[in-house]
């Protein structure tokens, strides 16, 4: 990655050499020029807390619709 973000090499050119795929190497190159600040978009570190918040709040949304149903239940279960 670094023969195409410091020097004059093309992805193309690298990817041959090193006998991996154009196309990933340019996602690795786009990736690490968003994380320098060099493009913008989401930062690497930026996209797992991104992926763990998301997650978070699934966990947090399932919960509150157990205890809405828990206190639905108690409800109905007290009024008999």
């Amino acid at each position: 990655m670094a023969l195409v973000l410091d020097g004059d090499r093309s992805v193309a050119s690298v990817a041959r050499d090193l006998g991996i795929g154009e196309t990933n190497l340019g996602n690795w190159v786009r990736r690490a020029r968003v994380d320098r600040g060099e493009k913008p978009g989401l930062t690497t570190s930026e996209r797992a807390e991104l992926a763990r918040l998301r997650r978070e709040n699934a966990r947090l949304g399932m919960e509150r619709e157990l205890l809405k149903r828990a206190t639905a239940f108690g409800v109905r279960e007290s009024g008999q």
